[in-house]
């Protein structure tokens, strides 16, 4: 059995965000468990497993994520570099259809080599800061929202780029105070730098103490600065250590999220179910 790492939302190997991808050659998904225990030996923030359906009116593919520790609801970086495989095997071509947890999302392969992700907009709705929260992020939020069921996380607005970069959160704290993680953000210091805002994002709550890019995260992120900024198209930094683009566009009660991928990996799993 065939399994990719790909890194998503950059152009470039080792950068983005690694995606483990296994597609399965079956019509149906493997024991959960043994889904688990290949996340956790790869131990990248989230591994895709994919298999073709056919009696789907709607979906090509069924898709899940894992963390090295569980399965979560929604994930833009591996879905992109789910789609990315396809393409770049003959899978698949132009758009393709995954039925998810998160309902029916599709992956469109653009000319430029980019892959296009139509994701449901993030619901947010205002809440107050929870206790610990701000020992925990280690700064002072301007903003708390709660980004909505399908994300689970908090949208911390903080004072400016240099607070988001500075950040080095007590992630044992931090796993306390929200259903999946803490995005912090904030405007671009230099806007002429390629991107209109920044962010970072922690889940110690799913096993994953800071992600590299966080495609799930910009479904809240951009409706929250496209209203700031009065703008439908704007790209956000994720100022980790490895770093990533990601460019995104409101349409109606969707957000659709741009990057490239590359693949690093190509091997053979021997582990098999």
């Amino acid at each position: 059995m065939r399994i990719r790492i790909v890194d998503a939302f950059t152009d470039r190997p080792f950068a983005g965000n690694p995606a483990g991808v296994v597609l399965l050659d079956s019509d149906g998904f493997p024991e959960e468990r043994w889904m688990q225990q290949v996340a956790a030996e790869l131990r990248a923030s989230e591994t895709a497993f994919a298999h073709p359906v056919a009696d789907d009116a709607v979906a090509d593919w069924a898709l899940r994520w894992f963390t090295p520790v569980t399965e979560v609801g929604l994930c833009g970086h591996a879905t992109l570099a789910t789609a990315h495989v396809l393409r770049t095997t003959g899978a698949a071509a132009g758009t393709v259809w995954f039925r998810t947890l998160a309902g029916v999302l599709s992956a469109t392969a653009e000319g430029d080599g980019t892959i296009t992700l139509d994701f449901p907009m993030a619901p947010l709705t205002p809440v107050e800061a929870p206790v610990g929260l701000v020992e925990a992020l280690g700064a002072q939020p301007l903003t708390v929202l709660d980004t909505g069921p399908d994300c689970g996380d908090l949208l911390i607005e903080v004072a400016d780029e240099a607070a988001v970069r500075a950040l080095a959160p007590d992630f044992a704290e931090l796993a306390r105070v929200s259903r999946r993680g803490v995005i912090a953000t904030a405007l671009a210091a230099d806007p002429a730098r390629g991107y209109d805002f920044v962010s970072r994002g922690f889940f110690p709550a799913v096993g994953i103490e800071e992600d590299p890019v966080t495609g799930s995260a910009h479904t809240a992120l951009a409706p929250f600065w496209s209203a700031r900024l009065g703008r439908d198209r704007l790209t956000g930094l994720q100022a980790s250590a490895r770093g990533g683009l990601v460019s995104t566009r409101l349409s109606g009660d969707r957000v659709l999220l741009t990057g490239a991928a590359v693949t690093v990996v190509d091997g053979e799993l021997h582990a098999v179910p």
